[in-house]
């Protein structure tokens, strides 16, 4: 009775060297054929070396990268840097619009050299001057219910001025100190020009950012580098025309 023999069987008992013909001299002979252990695999599989189906599975596989410098891949970083840049665009920017910075303008109004209007619509103060000029600064007025207008002449000038809260002030806001020494946490500012009998002032700001905005109880505020200017240049009987 014959028996049947696998051809993978066969192929592994043939002879592993090549005879050396004249064609082959100075050539390395073929590495030897490994049978699988795997009989299951299809017969070519099985007379290729074990090690190199091991490589290729090895190659297949895509490599591994890691950004070192962020300690992750480098998409993480790249949506950690988006998110820092979209978080600094939500912040709010605390600063003075440039066309409320100081400036000379043209003046032919009926208010004399030496005077001071405040247009609170337009958030400007003017200092009036004798060649046909007008010294032109930024303010903060009123928010709304606390606007007013009149005319008041300057009765008292003060450098980094104490303040107290008026009671009406307290009442509003009970969580105001009742007396704040003058100083750059003070909400007067570098200097303050007092109004007539009125609790309003002209004074400056520890928040500049609100220059050009109706947010204050009554009172003009400015800069403090443009309130001390202006301070410099006007005196205690100047006419302030609040319009």
């Amino acid at each position: 009775m014959f028996r049947f023999i696998p051809l993978a069987v066969l192929i592994a008992l043939a002879p592993v060297c090549e005879p050396a013909f004249a064609g082959n001299i100075g050539r390395a002979a073929p590495p030897p054929l490994v049978l699988s252990p795997n009989l299951t695999e299809p017969w070519i599989l099985q007379l290729r070396p074990q090690g190199q189906r091991q490589m290729q599975r090895r190659q297949a596989q895509p490599p591994r990268t890691r950004n070192w410098l962020f300690g992750g891949h480098p998409q993480t970083a790249s949506r950690r840097q988006t998110a820092s840049v979209q978080t600094a665009a939500r912040r709010p920017q605390r600063q003075i619009e440039p066309r409320f910075l100081p400036t000379i303008v043209d003046y032919d109004g009926p208010y004399k050299p030496g005077s001071i209007i405040i247009n609170t619509e337009q958030r400007y103060l003017y200092l009036v001057q004798r060649d046909g000029t007008a010294r032109r600064y930024g303010v903060g007025v009123g928010k709304p219910g606390f606007e007013w207008a009149g005319t008041h002449k300057i009765t008292r000038k003060a450098e980094w001025p104490d303040w107290r809260p008026p009671k009406e002030m307290l009442q509003r806001r009970p969580d105001l100190p009742t007396f704040m020494e003058g100083g750059p946490r003070n909400p007067l500012g570098a200097r303050a020009l007092y109004l007539g009998s009125t609790l309003y002032r002209i004074h400056g700001s520890n928040q500049p950012w609100t220059i050009g905005h109706a947010v204050s109880s009554g009172c003009i505020r400015m800069r403090n580098q443009d309130v001390e200017d202006l301070y410099e240049r006007v005196g205690v009987g100047t006419e302030v025309h609040v319009i």
